[in-house]
């Protein structure tokens, strides 16, 4: 348990805290969210770059780094689902999860001969825009809020402009749906032996 796996269980933590932020209904939750995932990113991007620096790489941190990305970005796209609905996210939610299980299946099967997959190029460009969309979509959804708050009349565009930015939101998050089945597809084909028999 050296600092940069500690980073990792720290964003294993943060992400209850995130999503719990994120369902509960109180002034500027969204925004509480969006500072808790901000942060967990964060942790992402240190603890990958301290192993690096203190030659600290682990089998322990390549396991936990990844895992602790798929918590993080599944629970806030489950949260988008519930707030937002919609048969578009549950699509895209369904594609995420199915790709995150699948790599998750080839890296046990990597794992029974002693290997340890780390993440990929593919996979860390996956992250990135995953968390892009996210961040994104929890500022748009905190900026309706703070709309709606100043314009409790139902000011002009009051309506209109959350909207917009929560469908710019859905693209992003399409866009990284896109690179996360793209990602998926990568890993298995490097990986496809494991699934020959010998």
């Amino acid at each position: 348990m050296n600092l940069p796996n500690k980073l990792t269980v720290l964003r294993c933590v943060m992400t209850p805290l995130m999503l719990a932020a994120f369902l509960m209904e109180f002034p500027f939750h969204y925004g509480v969210a969006l500072l808790l995932f901000i942060a967990a990113s964060l942790t992402d991007m240190f603890d990958g770059k301290i192993a690096r620096k203190h030659n600290l790489i682990t089998n322990l941190g390549k396991f936990l780094d990844p895992l602790a990305d798929k918590m993080l970005t599944t629970a806030a796209f489950l949260g988008f689902m519930t707030k937002l609905g919609g048969d578009s996210l549950c699509w895209a939610v369904m594609l995420i999860l199915s790709r995150e299980f699948m790599v998750t299946s080839v890296r046990l099967l990597a794992a029974k001969d002693g290997v340890v997959v780390a993440a990929s190029f593919a996979g860390k460009l996956k992250t990135v825009m995953q968390m892009v969309a996210i961040i994104y979509t929890l500022t748009a959804l905190q900026a309706g809020d703070i709309i709606e708050a100043l314009c409790p009349g139902g000011c002009p565009y009051a309506t209109l402009i959350p909207h917009i930015l929560l469908i710019v939101g859905q693209v992003l998050i399409w866009i990284s749906v896109v690179a996360t089945v793209v990602s998926g597809i990568q890993y298995v084909w490097a990986l496809r032996h494991y699934f020959k028999e010998s």
